[in-house]
């Protein structure tokens, strides 16, 4: 597992494309695991807070009784559709998978009950239309092979 830091130290470009992935738009879409493991999918915000991604729950909600149970997290970004006219200049879409920390919650919050947690990253991928538009570029990172970057047609 690694911070968001970490990834930063490590390598320049990669993981500034893929915060600016995250940061295109507010909603981002959180995948938990249900009591008997089939996948949830659930709206969500987070965001890239001194070196950690961080994001927070609102009390009872059903994704916060998931993570509680199995901190177990995908997360991927806002999509943004591919100019038709030009696939290629498409920033792409990004994920990353890892567990849910809970974290005590922010001192001046009205919401003290809710669930506050920093993601440790198992895995972070980048995904996009290469130069000519005739394959995609896959970007990713993950514990076991680091950094890789590989084509698919």
């Amino acid at each position: 597992m690694a911070s968001w830091q970490d990834l930063e130290r490590d390598f320049d470009e990669f993981p500034a494309k893929v915060k600016a992935r995250f940061e295109a738009g507010t909603n981002k879409t959180i995948a938990t695991l249900r009591r008997d493991g089939s996948p949830r999918i659930s709206g969500s915000e987070m965001k890239f807070d001194d070196g950690e991604i961080t994001f927070g729950m609102m009390d009872g909600s059903m994704k916060l009784r998931d993570v509680r149970r199995d901190p177990r997290i995908a997360i991927h970004s806002p999509t943004l559709e591919p100019p038709a006219d030009h696939p290629e200049s498409w920033p792409g879409d990004a994920k990353l998978a890892g567990r849910a920390v809970e974290v005590p919650p922010p001192p001046d919050t009205p919401f003290a009950d809710a669930g506050f947690f920093r993601v440790d990253i198992a895995e972070v991928s980048l995904t996009y239309v290469g130069v000519p538009a005739d394959h995609l570029v896959i970007e990713s990172w993950d514990a076991d092979h680091g950094y890789r970057r590989r084509t698919r047609k």
